[in-house]
Order: structure tokens, then sequence, then C-alpha cells
């Protein structure tokens, strides 16, 4: 056999024993990609969801009012979701993946794009503490009435 041979039969030996892990490793990378798609749609009815209504407490329906006032043009009506905010009537937004707390501070801070490709959430310095309180129990009322719960979060 000659070195040419010689190289091109390790090549092919080397590639046989490697394919397996290749296989492996493409099929990760497949599942992930299509994970990460599916869970970053921002268009067509993916980003949009039916919205059930329920008969709200007093501060739902204090929250309903302040959400319509300074959410629902970009989060949706009953945060659906809208051409400039993903719906909050979602399983990503339940309490064990988003606290009370996140939405507090999505408010006065803002937040960097993370779930969705809508771009970064601005702060909204007009909306009072009690109306952010507000908001929340409305969000969660929403959320009850669509079968969204507290699910521990799982770091993936």
């Amino acid at each position: 056999m000659n070195k040419k041979s010689v190289r091109t039969v390790n090549f092919a030996e080397r590639i046989k024993a490697k394919l397996p892990a290749l296989l492996v490793l493409a099929v990760v990378v497949g599942g992930a990609w299509v994970m990460i798609n599916e869970a970053t749609k921002t268009s067509g009815p993916e980003a949009k969801v039916a919205v059930k209504v329920p008969a709200f407490s007093a501060v739902g329906q204090q929250g309903a009012i302040a959400y319509a006032a300074n959410c629902a043009a970009c989060h949706g009506a009953n945060g659906s979701g809208g051409d400039g905010g993903p719906p909050l009537v979602h399983k990503i937004y339940n309490p064990g993946h988003h606290a009370d707390g996140a939405f507090f501070l999505a408010l006065q801070r803002g937040v960097s794009q993370h779930h969705w490709r809508f771009g970064n959430m601005p702060p909204q310095p007009q909306v009072s503490a009690g109306d952010t309180k507000a908001i929340i129990a409305y969000v969660r009322e929403l959320q009850t009435a669509n079968g969204i719960g507290y699910q521990p979060h799982r770091m993936q």
C-alpha cells in the first residue's frame, strides 16, 4: 500500500470512528436551535395568544385600567401580545420564572431583550408603585384564568 492510500484509509477510519459523536452533536445543536426559535418567535400567531378574560377582583380591575393606559400598546389587549411586545399571558411569565419583582423591575428599570425578539423594553417611570401592583394582579388573574400558574424554574 502506498502512503497516499494509507492516509486515505486512516482518514476514513478516523471519520468513521467520530461519526456517532458528530451525529449526536448535530441532533443536539438542531434541537437547541428549534427550541430557541420556537421560544423567540415574534411574528405571526405564535407571538399572540387567545386570552380568556375572567371576572377581576377590585385590584385586578384597577390593574386593567392601568394596563390599558401603559402596557396594551405593546403587549396587546389583555396581555395577548402585540407588534411591540410579547404576550404576558404565556407560560414564560409564570410566577416561578418571572416573579412579581421582575415586573416591578421591568417597569422601573426596563428590560434587556431575552426571551423574544422585540428589542429592549424601556423603563416606564410614569407607572406608580400602586399601579404596578394593580397591573401585576391583573396579569396574574389573566394567567390563572388561562391555566398558567406557578411552575418552578429550571435552568437549562
